[in-house]
C-alpha cells in the first residue's frame, strides 16, 4: 500500500516534498485536480463531490493511507469521509487531513491570539476556529480569507501574490501565531515572515513531515502495510506545461502526468 495525498492543485507538493523528506523510503501517490481548482470558491457540495472522486482515485492507485493535503476539502470534506464514506467503501483505508497538526503547532508556545489565513471555503467553514478553542476555549481567534492568493500561485505570478500576501499581513500585525491555512501559502512564507517578523507564522511545509512520522510510530498496524521502494508518482487531473515547470521545481526529473 501506498501513501496518496491529495490537493485541489500543485500546492500540496510542497507538503509531499515535506513527507519525502522526512520519510523518503516509502511510495508516494500525488494527486492534483487542477481541472477544478481553485477549491476555495466552490461550493460545499461542490468539494465534497471533488474529494470523494479523488479519495476512490487515489484507492484505486493502491493508496492505503491518504493525507488530504488541501485545507478547503479537509475543512468541508474529511469529517464525511471519516465518519461515512471510508467505513462502506473501503474501511481498510486511513484518511487524514492537515487541520488538526496545524492547530496543534500554532499552539505551542501558548499563544494568547492565533490568526488564520486561508480560502473563502476554509474561513467559512470556521474549522480552525472550531478546533483552536477546543483545545483552548479563551484563545482570540482572527480568521480572514485571501481568495487572490491561490490564482496568483497557480498562474506563476509571484510579483503580485507578493503584494497581496504583504496588504494581507498588515491584519495580523497584533496576533502572537499566524496560520498560513492552505498549502499553496508556503511559497509565500518568506513573504508573511518579511511583514510580520514578531509574529510566528505556521507553515505546513515546516511540520507536516515530522507529524506524519510521528503518526506512522503511533500506528506500527499501518505502517507495516505501507511499501517501501522510494517510488513517487505525481498526477493531475488537466496537465499543461505550467504544471510541469512548478512541479520540477520541487521535483527534478519527476515528470506530472495526467491520470
Amino acid at each position: 500500500m501506498k501513501i496518496g495525498v491529495f490537493d485541489s492543485g500543485l500546492g500540496g507538493l510542497v507538503v509531499t516534498k515535506a513527507f519525502i523528506n522526512a520519510l523518503p523510503e516509502y511510495d508516494y501517490v500525488y494527486y492534483g485536480d487542477t481541472e477544478h481548482l481553485p477549491y476555495g470558491e466552490k461550493t460545499s457540495g461542490q468539494i465534497l463531490s471533488y474529494t470523494i472522486e479523488a479519495i476512490k482515485f487515489l484507492i484505486s492507485q493502491n493508496c492505503g493511507l491518504i493525507i488530504i493535503a488541501c485545507n478547503t476539502a479537509t475543512s468541508i470534506a474529511l469529517r464525511y469521509l471519516q465518519q461515512r464514506f471510508i467505513p462502506s467503501f473501503a474501511p481498510d483505508v486511513k484518511v487524514l487531513g492537515v487541520v488538526i497538526p496545524t492547530v496543534e503547532e500554532a499552539l505551542l508556545d501558548n499563544a494568547q491570539k492565533v490568526g488564520v489565513v486561508a480560502t473563502n471555503a476554509t474561513v467559512r467553514s470556521h474549522i480552525y476556529e472550531q478546533e483552536l478553542h477546543k483545545i483552548k476555549p479563551d484563545l482570540e481567534v482572527r480568521e480572514i480569507a485571501a481568495p487572490e492568493l491561490v490564482p496568483f500561485i497557480e498562474a506563476d505570478n509571484f510579483v503580485e501574490a507578493k503584494k497581496s500576501a504583504i496588504e494581507y499581513a498588515k491584519k495580523f500585525e497584533d496576533v502572537d501565531s499566524l496560520i498560513l491555512g492552505c498549502t499553496h501559502y508556503p511559497l509565500l512564507k518568506e513573504y508573511f515572515r518579511e511583514a510580520l517578523p514578531k509574529v510566528r507564522i505556521i507553515s505546513q511545509d515546516e511540520l507536516m513531515g515530522a507529524k506524519l512520522a510521528d503518526y506512522l510510530r503511533r500506528h506500527i498496524e499501518i505502517d507495516i502495510c505501507l511499501s517501501r521502494n522510494r517510488d513517487y508518482k505525481f498526477l493531475v487531473s488537466n496537465w499543461n506545461e505550467h504544471y510541469q515547470k512548478v512541479a520540477a521545481m520541487l521535483f527534478p526529473g519527476i515528470p506530472v502526468r495526467e491520470k
